[in-house]
């Protein structure tokens, strides 16, 4: 998501981080990212400015959960810096170093993103959780796999007007799955509909 730096924007990425990171079953990890969320945002306060057009980025990596925060000034790249005891600022960058398990800046040319990830403890990436839709959609997705039902088949146990019906219910839950492993369904919705139109427009004489 796109923002103007401000902060009280620090509070509303606070509640999003909070909302996705329990929505994928990982509250044990809420804490830490919103720590680094509030760093990572008033580093760009303090050496971008305020109303800096800014990026926010909480996704999965693998067992990780990946923070990112965009600005536009590369040049001004964060660095860990011993701030005296008594200092009222100059921790951001150690209080991050200290409680994710790595961080970085990757610089492009006209912006630069300052990322953190975070570990889970899961052992494998599918071991989070986004609830009983999540559940249904990694069913469905091993169903799908292992095998195909034919038309004649659906048909036969299914009226079209309750096929629709099941199939709207499926994506919904596909969605859900996509959101639980860090994923955009929006992103995932328009490539669906690329793949569909590409190969209706094969099948077309």
């Amino acid at each position: 998501m796109s923002f103007l730096a401000e902060p009280e924007e620090v509070a509303a990425l606070r509640r999003i981080v909070r909302l996705h990171l329990t929505q994928w079953g990982l509250p044990e990890v809420v804490e830490a990212a919103q720590l680094c969320v509030s760093e990572l945002v008033a580093n760009v306060l303090t050496h971008v400015g305020h109303r800096a057009p800014t990026t926010f980025a909480l996704t999965m990596k693998d067992t990780y959960v990946r923070i990112e925060v965009g600005d536009p000034a590369p040049q001004q790249r964060p660095a860990v810096i011993a701030a005296a005891v008594d200092a009222e600022s100059g921790r951001g960058i150690m209080l991050l170093e200290a409680v994710a398990t790595r961080w970085g800046v990757t610089v492009h040319e006209d912006r630069k993103v300052t990322w953190c990830e975070l570990a889970t403890g899961l052992a494998e990436t599918t071991g989070h959780t986004g609830g009983a839709r999540v559940d249904r959609a990694e069913l469905l997705i091993g169903l799908y796999s292992a095998a195909e039902i034919s038309d004649s088949e659906l048909r036969s146990r299914l009226s079209v007007t309750v096929a629709e019906e099941a199939a709207i219910d499926v994506i919904a839950d596909l969605l859900h799955w996509l959101r639980a492993h860090g994923r955009d369904p929006d992103e995932a919705l328009e490539r669906a509909q690329m793949h569909f139109e590409a190969e209706a427009l094969e099948a077309s004489p």
